[in-house]
């Protein structure tokens, strides 16, 4: 066996909550701005932000939300996002996560396989969160704001309570929901260690000084989001500018404006930086690092990014089941088109997928990760978990990586099925059973084909039924009833027959070919 150790120290990690590390610096700077909604400039300082957190738990537990409680929080981008997060960990409850773009069939999935009893919502989204809580039985949902028909959040503040006391190693603070490898959502289990673990062990990848300020646009329901744009930053003491919505020149007058030094990023964003002439006009000085991540950044693009905004265009890997980060950038020595080095107190092998053995050094293979930031495992959902983690405990990630004989990743290629829009999840499995829902449809195959601009768009190979009749438009427009945006099929092709194994797999690989 072959086993690829982090070079970094080991961290200890300490048996506490992940609200108390994120509060962990008030105490020093309580007046500093902790969260702001940047477009409103409306802000709490962590004093605030500590007060508020405890009075939300308070409330929460006076209506009965406490261990094996799940709140659904259904919300952009604002700071009372972490205030509900956190008052729901302090209660000892749960929380999932629902990207509020969503539909009203997909948010009753989320809640009802997650089994929340209460939903936080805003004004924009209460009519699809409140048809989705109907269908499932939820009588409490709430609004950040103001809305008729719902309570505002601030009703929920109440006399603040300290910690309602849990197990860290075994309590699910959070359920945000991936695709895992393939399939559809599922939720991801994940600990007040885990998350604890994962902020501490990213630590010694970066070097924060004492006024740092992070722009925080991708979405706090993410993964990356929730861990390394909310609750890091807010661990390191850094006031965290958020955005409900990416817009380029609103962030670069938020970026001037507060003088931002963290930039965090998707490939997406990354492209607009490097090719949109007006980044030109703004004052991006103030950043030292944009940071990358959610899906592949091609060494060439982080480079032009990287010559015009005039400071380093890095990334890192992860993905939920690991809290999400297993490697990231170095902020000296990064290597173009690397994913940087694996974080402390984490394994990694690489193992080739034809044999099942460890792949000969600088070979390409899957990737396999263990360590504390490992999920406890999906949610109802035995065989998923058991795909997923072996009983060595080793994640099997799904993605092709290869590593350098300085200890640098690079991920090549996906062993896995899963398309990433944008860095969004979109499992071709969700889509094709939709598309065979639909009356004209007798078979059908979705892949991910390459894009500069979304790194791969979903297009959908179609066989019809004899003698009907469907448009690619019509196809198009019956996903576009039931799913988010992100999940939209791009692309439509009608062919006589989809390619499979004998025991029934679609042969995507020749798909891709094909395309």
């Amino acid at each position: 066996m072959t086993v690829h150790l982090s070079s970094l120290p080991e961290v200890e990690i300490p048996d506490i909550t992940i609200t108390e590390l994120i509060l962990r610096r008030v105490d020093e700077v309580p007046d500093r701005v902790a969260l702001v909604d940047g477009p409103a400039d409306r802000s709490y300082t962590y004093a605030q932000l500590r007060d508020l957190i405890h009075s939300a738990a308070g409330g929460l537990a006076a209506r009965g939300i406490g261990p094996g409680s799940v709140v659904g929080l259904m919300a952009p981008n604002v700071p009372e996002y972490a205030l509900v997060f956190h008052g729901v960990a302090v209660a000892g409850g749960t929380v999932t996560t629902i990207n509020p773009t969503y539909g009203a069939e997909e948010v009753e999935f989320q809640l009802r396989d997650a089994g929340a009893s209460m939903l936080v919502t805003i004004p924009m989204f209460l009519e699809t969160a409140k048809a989705a809580a109907d269908a499932v039985g939820i009588e409490d949902v709430f609004v950040i704001g103001e809305a008729e028909g719902a309570p505002s959040v601030l009703e929920l503040l109440g006399d603040p309570i300290e910690q309602v006391p849990v197990d860290t190693a075994e309590h699910i603070v959070v359920l945000p929901y991936s695709s895992g490898t393939t399939g559809l959502p599922k939720g991801v289990m994940l600990t007040h260690r885990n998350l604890v673990a994962n902020i501490l062990q990213t630590e010694g990848t970066m070097s924060y000084d004492d006024h740092e300020v992070g722009f925080a646009v991708l979405p706090f329901f993410h993964i990356y989001g929730m861990q390394v744009l909310m609750n890091f930053l807010l661990s390191q003491g850094a006031t965290v500018v958020t955005m409900p919505r990416f817009d380029l020149p609103v962030a670069l007058d938020l970026c001037q404006r507060w003088g931002v030094t963290r930039f965090f990023a998707v490939p997406p964003i990354v492209l607009a930086l490097a090719k949109q002439p007006m980044v030109d006009d703004y004052d991006l000085s103030s950043v030292k690092q944009v940071f990358s991540g959610a899906a592949p950044l091609g060494a060439e693009l982080a480079a032009e990014a990287a010559e015009r905004i005039g400071c380093d265009v890095v990334q890192g890997y992860g993905m939920t089941e690991l809290s999400p980060v297993s490697h990231a950038a170095l902020e000296s020595g990064y290597r173009p088109g690397s994913v940087g080095v694996t974080v402390a107190n984490t394994e990694c092998r690489i193992i080739d997928p034809d044999t099942g053995e460890d792949a000969a050094d600088g070979e390409e293979g899957e990737l396999w990760i263990r360590g504390p930031q490992v999920m406890k495992g999906y949610l109802n959902n035995a065989e998923a978990t058991a795909a997923t983690i072996d009983d060595d405990g080793w994640l099997h990630t799904g993605d092709v990586a290869k590593v350098d004989a300085d200890g640098h990743f690079y991920i090549v290629d996906r062993v896995k099925e899963l398309i990433k829009y944008k860095g969004f999840q979109v499992p071709p499995a969700e889509l094709e059973a939709l598309l065979l829902t639909h009356p004209a449809v007798a078979d059908v195959a979705v892949i991910g084909i390459p894009d500069v601009e979304a790194g791969e768009l979903p297009k959908a190979f179609a066989v019809l039924k004899p003698g009907a009749e469907a448009s690619a438009e019509d196809l198009q427009a019956h996903v576009a009833e039931h799913l988010a945006s992100y999940k939209q099929v791009r692309i439509v092709e009608f062919v006589d027959e989809i390619p499979k194994s004998p025991s029934g797999k679609i042969l995507r690989r020749l798909l891709r070919d094909q395309s």
